[in-house]
């Protein structure tokens, strides 16, 4: 099976035709193989009894080849006297059945309907060489000689490097004239160019154009395929288009990694399919670090699925740190992608092999080794699809990971960020139970800190329980954590969608009593409401997404953090209580507008931000008491070990124990 490549990159095509045929002169046209690389669609679509038409034949060799095989009704044309003289007094005794005639393929005088092939290497690209209405003209006459002098149910087989403007006359005129119309890649041809050049990146994939006559067609029929794989059959034009340029794009940017170091450079990225498949089956991201001694030189990465959303895979400071630990010059990260079935890590590695191949530097010539996190492709199994009106497509799934069963909520119109994940302990009995021990998400942690302060530092009584304010539930896994660990918090999660609630209870182990309630409400009407009826909390956690792909905050909605809903907070956690944010900001001029709003509204701000990821927890008080840093520190760092020590004693997971003193140096005012 062999990959469509559809990069992200943009390359001015035009430019590197012209380098192409600069740089290789009279010999642009040896680029378009010979028998050997050939053979495989010649045979397919020319059979030994067929009366064949050879189309400006030159020097080349094919007709030769093909005769020697067994092809022996082949009649050679050319519009030069010298090379039609040349090509009898070299095959007069060996094929002497074989023709060659001086002919103008634009003013034929054969009869109607004579031949049964016409075969054209290269003439038509040699013919074709702008897109100037006397060039059209000229055109226009070699391809109805063509069609006059071939049969009905005969084939014009053509190789072709097809540049856009002969794509886009051959789409217009063949199926305008009865004509099928389907378009191969020719692999071989071009990976036998790169063994003859290796040391010459300058390379542009082969196509065989096969048009077969028909009296008439009540439709357009247009195909395309990848060297012998299922032909993927198209109904309108723009999209057969799309895949020759889809090919021919890939093969710019390969051509741009081997003749180049991306180092210093945004990584590329490149998406294969599987043909007829709109949805990629794999990414591959590519990555270059300045040769050094003890870097090897090549290796491609296979990311286990469901392990793809992890910071270290899925973020380019990610790959990056991946590429140095690996120590490879040019690395390739290979992403699987859900809905797609891989058996085996061999067979995902046979499957590729071509493609990381063609992205290989240079002269390579050593083996490619593939390096992956284990012996497999990883585990993937969907739950359960839905949808959601507030939140699209969804899924839940589970992976295996580091030794866990990890149970995921994913919102597919953002299908790289885990919305929620829970760890699964299999009971003696084999029932699933969700661990609510487990935090996957780091901040969740980092929050639960300030809860724990709110909950017990400002609020010292014993057995008296205090209310927690969450807005936002996803699976449930920050409240279920909460409800688990701090016993005294009584929590209140207010979600929009009810959907989610459903997802959370079923699939997340979400069990609500007196000390956590769930609303299904809008976070924002809620506030409002609280506010206007005076009702007050210990803690108050904003740790909603932005539906809003497209905007450079994607947590929280900028609407949440408007003044007048600070305001509301503001009141709502009273002089004792703390208010805590997980902002996700790209845009700095968004989060300086973000905690500028909150230095305005709160006496006193600080924040903390992870390590390898882009989340930063703010922390916001109305207590004077909390004006420096220092009394920051100290009260928080007394909160962490407070957590770390409830997490021990309700027996919940310790591998989430919060590093207190890396905490406290990192959090700034």
């Amino acid at each position: 099976m062999n990959l469509l490549p559809k990069t992200r990159e943009e390359f001015a095509q035009t430019d590197y035709w012209n380098e192409f045929f600069k740089k290789r002169g009279e010999k642009a046209f040896e680029w378009y193989g010979e028998y050997l690389e050939l053979c495989d669609q010649i045979h397919k679509y020319i059979k030994p009894v067929d009366k064949i038409l050879m189309l400006g034949c030159g020097n080349s060799k094919l007709s030769m080849d093909m005769y020697d095989t067994g092809f022996r009704d082949i009649t050679n044309i050319d519009i030069s006297p010298v090379a039609v003289k040349k090509m009898l007094e070299l095959n007069a005794r060996t094929r002497p059945d074989m023709k060659f005639i001086q002919m103008d393929a634009t003013a034929m005088s054969f009869p109607d309907e004579h031949f049964s092939v016409a075969l054209d290497k290269g003439t038509l690209d040699a013919l074709f060489v702008d897109d100037t209405e006397e060039t059209k003209e000229l055109v226009n006459k070699y391809f109805n000689e063509i069609l006059r002098t071939m049969r009905n149910g005969g084939r014009y087989v053509c190789i072709s490097l097809l540049q856009e403007h002969i794509l886009n006359y051959l789409l217009q005129y063949l199926p305008s004239h009865n004509c099928m119309l389907r378009i191969v890649h020719c692999l071989g041809v071009e990976q036998s160019n790169k063994e003859k050049n290796a040391d010459d990146a300058l390379s542009l994939p082969v196509f065989v154009v096969v048009a077969t006559k028909f009296k008439s067609l009540p439709m357009p029929i247009l195909e395309f395929g990848l060297a012998n794989d299922k032909m993927q059959r198209f109904s309108i034009a723009k999209d057969l288009a799309n895949a020759v340029a889809s090919v021919q794009k890939a093969a710019l940017v390969c051509n741009g990694l081997a003749r180049s170091n991306l180092a210093g450079h945004n990584e590329v990225t490149m998406d294969l399919h599987r043909p007829g498949d709109e949805t990629p089956r794999y990414t591959v991201y590519i990555l270059d670090q300045p040769p050094s001694r003890g870097l090897g030189k090549y290796a491609a990465f296979i990311v286990p699925q469901g392990r793809e959303i992890e910071w270290l895979f899925a973020t380019p400071a990610g790959r990056k740190k991946l590429q140095a630990s690996a120590k490879y010059q040019r690395l390739a990260v290979v992403t699987l992608h859900r809905d797609q079935v891989y058996s085996t890590l061999d067979e995902v590695k046979s499957e590729l092999g071509v493609s990381i191949k063609n992205l290989a530097p240079a002269g390579l010539t050593d083996q490619i080794p593939y390096l992956s996190l284990g012996s497999d492709v990883g585990k993937r199994e969907t739950l359960i699809s839905g949808f959601s009106k507030i939140s699209g497509d969804f899924r839940i799934e589970e992976v295996e990971a580091n030794g866990k069963t990890l149970r995921r909520l994913i919102f597919l119109n953002n299908q790289f960020v885990v919305q929620s994940e829970a760890s699964v302990k299999t009971s003696n009995k084999e029932r699933k139970k969700i661990d609510f021990g487990y935090l996957a998400c780091q901040h969740h942690l980092y929050m639960s800190v300030g809860v724990q302060l709110a909950t017990t530092l400002q609020h010292p009584q014993k057995n008296v329980e205090k209310d927690v304010l969450v807005i936002g539930l996803g699976g449930g896994g920050l409240c279920s954590f909460l409800h688990a660990a701090l016993p005294q918090a009584r929590i209140t999660a207010v979600e929009i969608d009810p959907i989610m609630l459903e997802v959370a209870e079923q699939y997340f182990d979400l069990k609500q009593d007196k000390r956590l309630h769930v609303v299904i409400d809008d976070g924002l009407s809620f506030v409002e409401r609280c506010r206007n009826e005076d009702i007050h909390f210990d803690a108050v956690l904003f740790d909603v997404d932005s539906k809003d792909l497209s905007l450079g905050m994607s947590c929280p909605p900028k609407s949440f953090i408007a003044p007048v809903i600070l305001e509301h907070i503001k009141e709502i956690i009273g002089p004792k209580g703390l208010f805590m944010l997980n902002l996700v900001c790209r845009d700095e001029s968004l989060r300086s507008e973000a905690l500028e709003n909150l230095q305005k509204t709160f006496s006193a701000v600080c924040s903390y931000k992870l390590d390898e990821d882009i989340n930063e927890i703010v922390y916001c008080a109305n207590d004077a008491k909390y004006k420096t840093i220092e009394q920051w520190k100290k009260q928080m760092g007394t909160a962490a070990r407070g957590l770390n020590g409830a997490v021990r004693e309700h027996k919940l997971a310790t591998d989430d124990a919060l590093e207190v003193a890396e905490f406290l140096n990192e959090l700034k005012l």
